[in-house]
């Protein structure tokens, strides 16, 4: 799952930069070979807008699933939810009151 995170950044980072370039080159340009290059640039940055709305949803939904999860445990095991609960408080009071 990482190595598929840092591929996909890694992509990103790649077409910013090619989107960059692109810009760059059409400031030098004039004419018809201006547009062509802005229209690069366009589909450049309209494709990565895409890869992070796909990285958005499939971020919610494993939050979602998580979420889910995190749920049924809590129905299924009250006490031991509301012990982990009280455990973790303890331990958060014991850090803040050493300070």
């Amino acid at each position: 799952m990482n190595l598929s995170r840092e591929s996909l950044l890694d992509d990103f980072a790649a077409m910013l930069t090619e989107a960059e370039d692109l810009l760059k080159r059409a400031g030098n340009e004039t004419g018809e070979r201006a547009k062509d290059l802005r229209a690069q640039v366009e589909a450049k940055l309209l494709s990565a807008k895409l890869q992070l709305q796909e990285l958005e949803g499939e971020a919610m939904d494993r939050a979602k699933a998580a979420a889910r999860v995190t749920d049924d445990y809590v129905h299924d095991n009250p006490w031991g939810a509301i012990g982990v609960a009280a455990a973790a408080g303890f331990l958060i009071g014991l850090m803040i009151n050493r300070r």
